[in-house]
């Protein structure tokens, strides 16, 4: 077989991104001859090493060699499981916003020595969470590829855990409003996650949220009553001064707009 011949080859088994021994089984060789195949191939542009270890063939069409991927979101599964999209990312996938973002937000499982990385010209902003916090998932199909994304309700309570995720409380608050006009609106899926994740914070920003949009009297803004914690907390931890809003134990920031 020709070295295009191989290539397509890889192409057509593996898909857009690949591991070096995925194409050591394929080409039927060793690991090792693998790697040095691959780095001759990167050499000649044929294909793009994204980080140790993973590749991606550059397609004749592409429109740039730097970003050979049609649709970057095929790096989450491969660096970053077991992860998911989620955050601001999830929010403009479901339609929640229109605003555009620079990173693509990912929610990890992996320890990650810095919250920013770069792969291919494209940034990433990875957010580590334990275990238990890695549900509420629906699969995204690139191709043969699936990337896991957070569904509706958590993507909302993830932005709502930690308010950095949806790019600060004024724009979560957006993306809230959106959800609860959508038709992906489900206050007890909504109750069920916040109990899962099990943070009384999440339920007074949820609760307080909910009252000045649904109003007081609506169902999820009264089981969120009857879930909150004592003591005092930040709406966003990055805005600290503040009023306290006995009800909610919140300290609110007046810039607010509902």
């Amino acid at each position: 077989m020709t070295q295009k011949s191989h290539i397509r080859q890889l192409a057509h088994e593996l898909g857009p991104t690949f591991h070096v021994k995925e194409a050591a089984k394929s080409l039927n060789i060793t690991p090792n001859d693998a790697s040095k195949t691959l780095s001759r191939w990167t050499k000649q542009g044929w294909v793009k090493r994204v980080c140790r270890g993973l590749y991606t063939i550059v397609p004749l069409d592409a429109a740039s060699p730097d970003q050979p991927l049609e649709n970057i979101w095929l790096l989450v599964p491969e660096i970053f499981s077991p992860g998911y999209i989620g955050g601001w990312s999830a929010a403009e996938h479901w339609d929640f916003t229109e605003q555009v973002f620079q990173h693509i937000c990912v929610l990890s499982e992996k320890r990650t020595p810095t919250n920013k990385h770069e792969y291919l010209g494209v940034s990433f902003f990875i957010v580590h969470i334990p275990k238990e916090m890695n549900f509420g998932t629906e699969v995204v199909w690139i191709g043969s590829k699936k990337v896991l994304i957070s569904d509706p309700h958590k993507t909302i309570l993830d932005m709502l855990y930690r308010v950095k995720l949806g790019g600060g409380i004024q724009h979560t608050i957006d993306c809230f409003k959106a959800y609860a006009k959508s038709r992906e609106f489900d206050a007890l899926r909504l109750v069920s996650y916040a109990k899962r994740i099990g943070n009384g914070v999440i339920f007074k920003r949820l609760g307080f949220i909910c009252e000045n949009i649904l109003g007081s009297k609506h169902d999820l803004t009264r089981i969120c009553m009857a879930e909150i914690t004592k003591g005092a907390s930040y709406i966003d931890p990055s805005h600290k001064k503040g009023r306290l809003v006995r009800r909610w134990q919140l300290i609110v920031p007046s810039t607010l707009q509902f």
